[in-house]
């Protein structure tokens, strides 16, 4: 399943549902939990689950549920899992024992098909068991993180300069956030740019993403997607730079260093390029 985007949309709105699917969007996030209202959660998990009930799907259908210790998670599941969606998104996860917990769940219902997404830096006790997430279920698919809940639960008063750039204490949720995903062998998926209108600002925001090493990036608005697939797509130049080290050491078995138009280039350079033609 490949996550390049992942587009919110709230629960409770199957007009927009409907609409989403042709937004290019590489999987949707059906929402049951920050975009939902109290008072509207049981109408969103009859919409979703009637959404879920579409023929033809034609994107990985994502729920995002409420927190497991919500008291709210059991009754998100229980509405939708007749659907079969694609994936959970799990918010407010605590590292490997929620993935475990959410595993049961999903069993004890009946589902072995779903996969899980965690949202793995929305409380503090979260940022201690970013390196836990590995080798617990094969259900992970990925890890991503917010920039939101996490400083409301501390008392902060943002999570931004005002440039726009993360603080000190959220770029270091960032930072193992990605370093946690790819110790789980797992895409990391990098996080919402909360102003649609700024297409400059999430092209530079989105390319940085990238280069720092996640693989995709989550949208809160349909305007998004185009730039978020863009960003996170080999362009034609970094395949052929990728084929070309690849065929190199292929016709030089056993030699670990080599040179390509004047660069040294070795294991890491290689693994980075077969990395990419699979990302392609």
């Amino acid at each position: 399943m490949r996550l390049r985007s992942l587009l919110f949309v709230p629960g409770d709105q199957p007009e927009r549902m409907e609409k989403a699917i042709s937004a290019g969007a590489d999987a949707l996030i059906l929402d049951l939990e920050d975009a939902v209202t109290p008072d509207r959660k049981k109408e969103a998990r009859a919409c979703v689950a009637k959404f879920l009930s579409r023929e033809p799907r034609p994107v990985p259908l994502f729920v995002r549920i409420n927190p497991l210790g919500s008291g709210l998670a059991d009754a998100d599941l229980a509405a939708i899992i007749a659907g079969k969606p694609d994936g959970i998104v799990l918010p407010k996860a605590e590292g490997g024992r929620s993935l475990i917990d959410l595993d049961q769940r999903l069993k004890i219902l009946g589902d072995s098909h779903a996969v899980i997404l965690p949202i793995a830096t929305e409380t503090p006790a979260a940022i201690f068991a970013l390196g836990s997430y590995g080798d617990v279920t094969p259900r992970l698919c990925g890890l991503t993180w917010g920039a939101e809940d996490l400083p409301a639960a501390i008392g902060a008063a943002t999570s931004r300069e005002e440039d726009g750039r993360y603080t000190p204490p959220y770029e270091m949720a960032r930072s193992l956030t990605l370093f946690g995903a790819h110790a789980a062998g797992v895409p990391a998926i990098e996080t919402v740019y909360p102003n649609f209108r700024d297409l400059d600002g999430l092209n530079a925001y989105a390319a940085r993403g990238r280069r720092d090493g996640f693989s995709g990036m989550m949208a809160i608005h349909p305007a998004q997607v185009e730039a978020i697939n863009a960003a996170f797509t080999p362009s034609k130049a970094e395949i052929a730079w990728a084929r070309r080290i690849v065929e190199l050491f292929k016709k030089n078995p056993g030699i670990g260093a080599l040179s390509l138009d004047g660069r040294m280039v070795d294991a890491p350079h290689l693994k980075q390029a077969k990395r990419l033609l699979i990302e392609k």
